[in-house]
């Protein structure tokens, strides 16, 4: 199994050496129902019932590192060399749109998988993936086709990748078909911010929006946060260094629970900055949930304090949350 070897040395080396820019750290977690090592498959219809089995999980919404080291174990294992390469490269894909690894450790791995040269499949898989990672879309869309269009599944994670190629080419004058067909795969990439985050690129309105903020949450410091929160401040109608100041529904959610929960209204600090932009919907939600406090009077008085500190429109928003 040389792919998924090479792929687990480079997850462990950077768990290990790297310092990531979350403080979660990428570990390799085994699924119990479904072992690393596959026995050897010689019929079809196993490896499809493998597959089908991972990707019920998935559609529920599920994902636990190593899924796709599985994957790319039961693909290797049945000859399926391309489809090995895609499923490793889904897991590197997971963790970097999580902030667990950087992008040059995704390179890393698929440069390594370039230079084996064991297999011509494995060689043309790793250099479509490659285009796909710099964002030279026609080139990826080219090498993908020839490997994978004809795939089973039309929510593959290689069919997922060819609808970005698709919305990528295409920004700025949406396919309605290609929209239509990445929407409704959204259930089995719940938990991949990247899916998010390429449909917030190439959606428009209401619809980027809600793409932005699943992306957000899903990794609030991870490498596509801030570019989907310049996509909520567009929406709004605010300026684009305005978005440093935007947070989405649950990050407010959270600050607030945390606050009730340790009854500490100085964690409501990080709240005060987004009062104080230009009237928009995250606003307007940041300022009813602060002004639901003011029944408590220790969040009262801090908000009072606050607002006798303050100046400008923070000042008055915050007069306006403690009025009775």
């Amino acid at each position: 199994m040389k792919i998924i070897f090479q792929i687990l040395i480079i997850l462990m080396l950077v768990s290990c050496t790297k310092e990531k820019p979350q403080t979660e750290q990428y570990e390799h977690t085994q699924i119990s129902a479904v072992p690393l090592s596959a026995p050897s498959l010689t019929d079809r219809e196993t490896f499809l019932r493998l597959l089908d089995e991972l990707a019920e999980i998935e559609r529920t919404g599920t994902w636990l590192q190593g899924m796709a080291i599985r994957e790319s174990g039961i693909r290797e294992n049945a000859g399926d060399y391309a489809g090995a390469v895609a499923a490793a490269y889904k897991e590197l894909a997971f963790a970097y749109g999580r902030g667990l690894i950087l992008k040059e450790d995704i390179e890393k791995g698929l440069l390594n998988l370039l230079e084996t040269k064991n297999d011509d499949s494995v060689v043309y898989a790793a250099g479509a993936i490659i285009a796909f990672e710099k964002g030279q879309w026609a080139d990826a869309l080219s090498g993908l086709e020839k490997l994978f269009n004809l795939s089973d599944e039309p929510d593959s994670f290689t069919s997922w990748m060819l609808l970005v190629c698709a919305l990528e080419n295409s920004l700025g004058q949406e396919d309605r078909r290609v929209s239509a067909a990445y929407k409704s795969i959204r259930a089995r990439y719940a938990q991949f911010p990247e899916y998010w985050y390429r449909g917030a690129r190439a959606f428009s309105g209401a619809v980027a929006a809600g793409f932005a903020e699943n992306c957000i949450n899903l990794a609030v410091q991870g490498p596509f946060a801030g570019e989907c929160r310049k996509i909520l401040a567009s929406y709004c109608g605010l300026k684009p260094e305005d978005s440093l100041l935007i947070k989405t529904k649950m990050e407010i959610e959270a600050v607030f629970t945390e606050s009730i929960k340790t009854e500490n209204p100085k964690l409501l600090e990080p709240l005060l900055p987004l009062i104080s932009l230009p009237e928009n919907p995250y606003t307007v939600y940041a300022t009813g949930v602060l002004r639901s406090l003011t029944t408590v009077q220790a969040f009262r008085d801090y908000l009072a304090t606050q607002a006798a500190l303050s100046s400008g429109r923070l000042a008055e928003r915050l007069s306006y949350i403690c009025r009775s």
